[in-house]
């Protein structure tokens, strides 16, 4: 286990063929965030700040009120192109982003999308992420395994970020269905299966809030609800709470992405039941040497080997191990979380 979670932590980062030698004091960086409260957000500007202040790169950050605002990210966006910034990292709320980025890289700024592909893949020279289908397809098999033979019968309450086909909420949503062994026909939409076993899809904010109003109105349909797939621990957390104030807070699986010390402590305390663990410092962090390596001598960043993407890992983290899923457990996974 050991030598997968170090693979995992460290694979994407050997396949990286940049300089990471100081940059000129004058060249800066900016990173643009869906938001500055969630803490995965804030872990990627701590580490950006951190490699920024290493490699000499003057560093700003923004970031949109909610997941879903693109408004003040396109503002920033143009902020940033104005203020001679060599690069941008960015988790693009959603699409609507994407003309100020294409202005961007036309006049000469490394663009990178972290976590969040961008729709379109002339708006970012690169995306630094995890695979966050595979993240999906880990917990999908974790909860069929957990629920062998009943895994036929399952009653499924999906809780996205939102209708928009977020790239990201596509992404993990259908990986999920695809690990469980649920058809989906479509791997770009949301809902697109036709499987009796998903209750429905409903939209959490990935928020805690948005997790427990989302899980009362699966359970509204459904009383039955024995799985439940989150986009984001918070999420996963609201949904427990309606579960629980439903007294059926031990009918169903819970499971979800993301990998933060809280998620963990949820999976450790039997709230969550498996996660998949991201890491978003190390994904900003190689993404400011990215810009870096371009500030000094042009050079970008190239994808992971079979990827169309720069790929910053994923591990699977519960307390219920099953045959043939490298996972790890929730006391290993406090030591790394978000690393």
């Amino acid at each position: 286990m050991k030598t997968l979670l170090k693979a995992a932590l460290l694979g994407a980062a050997a396949t990286a063929i940049f300089s990471v030698t100081p940059a000129l004091a004058a060249d800066g960086v900016c990173l643009i965030t869906k938001n500055n409260t969630n803490p995965f957000f804030v872990k990627m500007k701590e580490g950006a700040e951190a490699k920024a202040t290493e490699l000499g790169l003057e560093f700003q950050a923004y970031a949109g009120k909610v997941d879903g605002d693109a408004g003040p990210q396109i503002e920033a966006i143009e902020n940033c192109v104005a203020s001679g910034a060599k690069g941008i990292l960015i988790t693009a709320s959603n699409d609507s982003v994407i003309p100020a980025l294409k202005d961007a890289r036309s006049k000469g700024v490394l663009v990178i999308a972290l976590d969040t592909p961008i729709g379109d893949a002339d708006a970012a020279d690169s995306t630094f992420a995890t695979d966050n289908f595979q993240a999906g397809v880990f917990i999908g098999k974790w909860a069929k395994a957990q629920l062998g033979d009943k895994a036929a019968s399952a009653k499924i309450g999906m809780l996205d970020i939102n209708k928009d086909n977020i790239s990201v909420d596509v992404l993990r949503d259908t990986g999920f269905l695809t690990g469980f062994g649920i058809e989906v026909p479509n791997g770009k939409v949301l809902g697109s299966e036709t499987d009796a076993r998903v209750i429905g899809h409903e939209t959490s904010n990935a928020n805690p809030e948005g997790g427990l109003k989302a899980a009362e109105n699966l359970l509204a349909k459904d009383p039955d609800m024995n799985v439940i797939y989150t986009i984001n621990e918070p999420a996963a957390e609201g949904a427990y709470q309606a579960m629980k104030a439903a007294g059926k807070e031990t009918q169903a699986l819970i499971v979800s992405v993301d990998g933060g010390c809280p998620g963990v402590q949820n999976v450790k305390a039997g709230v969550i039941g498996a996660t998949s663990m991201q890491f978003p410092l190390l994904m900003a962090s190689k993404g400011v040497e990215a810009i870096a390596a371009f500030a000094k001598d042009g050079t970008k960043p190239v994808n992971s080997e079979g990827l169309s993407f720069f790929n910053t890992g994923v591990q699977l983290i519960t307390d219920k191990p099953v045959d043939g899923l490298p996972s790890i457990t929730s006391d290993e996974g406090l030591k790394i979380c978000w690393g």
